[in-house]
């Protein structure tokens, strides 16, 4: 076998092999007979065959990245109300165990150790973010589980030789390409780039220099401003003095998109493109008309054409009373990817889990889902969207633009 097994981290179909040997009395009578204890720990420690099977999770229900992180808390639950619904996997349930991290990487560590060591869950399934998957994924490496994270972009994390985690998201050097895109072909030149001191909007602000650098555009203005900064005026001063014309912004929190967005109306400063590396409607909600033609990456639209995305919308609408965001896709993809490895392997072994993710190339309501031999996600782009008339529409890539872009000139004039 690839990895070798620890009794104390690994399970089989479901049971913990720790739980075996306790059953069992005495470690030789379980490697002696092995399937006598499969069959007393059924009884003594795995409980009746047709119980849950136990998800363990945290999400970010409140702090920094409560707005992401409530999302894809629904988009678990409403995955596992639909797979339930449709007779569950491997004869069985599915069951979320969903704690709040409060979006501390402290908490996160903590908590996913006691879903592991303490609560027992069958499977584990990824925080919000990558700041919160780089805390926890030292755990679920240790532990063997295979992690299947919804919403972490960030590449480095998955170049420290880990086997058992797996990206869904559009790699984070790639979040801010749409824009990039979209600008040179408009003809501009001058941009500026903003990112936030926190592991993926490095990454997302360096793929945006390097991406226009390729193109042959002059990053005039490259800042990285501390998390929880509120007063962003020095650094946007600089846009008008400097001509700037695209804005390109990476944050985790969506308050500083907002923030910056209504300190350039204060100033007056006016750019012909702004765009983050998170669109979701809070935004919109929060600044009303003045989001009017703001641009920002969605990992996921309700127009995309995957399987079961007319359902999914419609009901999310009904069970949370709001439209999803593609932080709720994300979660819901996921759960379904986890899903589908394990009826496809008969099994939630860790080792037919990870081997069937590496070989699947499979479409969910989020995405298309296919990685390298890392675990690194090598299908999804995503798509660019703007804000038009108070509603968000695709523009890019062209292929699934359901509009046109208008610049601020345009928008301005209508």
């Amino acid at each position: 076998m690839e990895f070798q097994l620890k009794q104390e981290q690994t399970k089989l179909h479901g049971i913990d092999l720790e739980c075996l040997e306790k059953s069992s009395g005495k470690s030789r009578v379980l490697r002696v007979a092995l399937s006598a204890a499969i069959v007393f720990a059924l009884a003594g420690c795995a409980g009746d065959n047709n119980s849950p099977i136990r998800i363990g999770a945290t999400m970010s229900e409140t702090g920094a990245y409560a707005t992401q992180g409530v999302a894809a808390k629904n988009g678990y639950l409403l995955c596992a109300e639909h797979v339930n619904a449709a007779g569950g996997v491997l004869g069985r349930n599915i069951e979320f165990i969903i704690h709040n991290d409060e979006s501390n990487t402290e908490r996160a560590h903590e908590l996913y150790s006691q879903l592991i060591v303490d609560e027992n869950v069958d499977a584990i399934m990824g925080p919000y973010g990558s700041t919160l998957t780089e805390a926890v994924a030292p755990i679920t490496e240790k532990h063997r589980m295979v992690h299947i994270s919804p919403l972490a972009a960030t590449s480095s994390i998955w170049e420290q030789g880990r086997h058992h985690l797996f990206m869904v998201l559009p790699p984070a050097e790639l979040f801010l390409a749409g824009l990039i895109d979209l600008a040179d072909k408009q003809g501009f030149t001058r941009v500026a780039v903003l990112q936030e001191d926190s592991l993926f909007p490095r990454a997302a602000g360096r793929g945006a220099v390097a991406l226009a650098e390729q193109r042959g555009m002059q990053v005039l203005l490259n800042h990285t401003y501390t998390s929880g900064t509120g007063d962003f005026s020095d650094f946007l001063q600089q846009l008008g003095d400097e001509n700037i014309e695209i804005l390109a912004m990476a944050a985790s929190a969506l308050d500083d998109f907002v923030k910056v967005r209504q300190q350039l109306n204060t100033m007056g400063i006016e750019v012909q493109m702004f765009g983050n590396s998170g669109a979701v409607s809070q935004y919109q909600e929060a600044l009303g008309a003045a989001a009017e033609g703001d641009l920002g990456l969605s990992a996921w639209e309700a127009s995309l054409p995957n399987p079961g995305v007319t359902e999914f919308v419609a009901d999310y609408v009904e069970r949370f009373q709001m439209q999803p965001s593609f932080h709720a896709a994300g979660g819901y993809g996921s759960c379904q990817l986890l899903v589908e490895a394990a009826r496809r392997a008969g099994s939630l072994h860790t080792d037919a889990l990870r081997q069937e993710l590496l070989e699947m190339d499979y479409t969910t309501v989020f995405s298309r889902f296919k990685v390298d031999n890392r675990g690194y996600q090598v299908a999804n782009q995503g798509v660019f969207v703007q804000w038009q008339n108070g509603e968000k529409v695709v523009v890019w890539p062209q292929v699934l633009a359901t509009a046109e872009l208008k610049l601020a000139t345009e928008t301005d004039s209508e």
